[in-house]
């Protein structure tokens, strides 16, 4: 049984920017303080507040379309907060449990993992090759991670 476009959106625009937008912030803030009550809080932040925002972005994008009805966009709203909220604290797990470079790295196989599948079931879906569009998203990742581990290790450097 195939998901309703507007949960798919939803919940494959969440899941994929509570996974980048979590991962890079814990990278960034790991590299820039070593604090694991920053990286905590970051990660609530995200949660919360990043959430709303991408949700709002959503609903708004969706609406500007002027080709979905008012219950589909709502759909594409509401899952794109429930994904995003519940990926991002998946990240927080790891931090409560272990120190902070063990996590920041287990956060990172996590973070990986879920987008790589994610990847291959819309490569299925849409009858692409899965390693093109799995190393497409993946490299993306990685220089998000790339960045905000160099921008974090320059503000801690610079203000530290």
């Amino acid at each position: 049984m195939a998901m309703k476009k507007s949960l798919k959106t939803g919940f494959c625009f969440g899941l994929t920017s509570g996974i980048i937008t979590t991962l890079g912030l814990m990278v960034g803030l790991n590299s820039g303080t070593g604090s694991k009550l920053a990286v905590i809080g970051g990660i609530l932040t995200i949660a919360v507040a990043d959430a709303f925002s991408d949700a709002l972005g959503i609903h708004i994008s969706e609406e500007a379309e002027n080709s979905h009805s008012t219950r589909e966009v709502w759909e594409s709203t509401i899952f794109t907060f429930a994904s995003k909220f519940l990926v991002a604290m998946t990240f927080i797990v790891p931090v409560l449990l272990f120190d902070l470079t063990t996590a920041v790295v287990m956060s990172l196989i996590w973070g990986f993992v879920v987008l790589g599948v994610l990847s291959i079931f819309l490569a299925r879906d849409q009858e692409k090759e899965p390693w093109k569009v799995v190393a497409e998203h993946l490299i993306i990742l990685a220089a998000v991670v790339v960045a905000t581990n160099l921008v974090g290790s320059w503000i801690g450097a610079a203000f530290g």
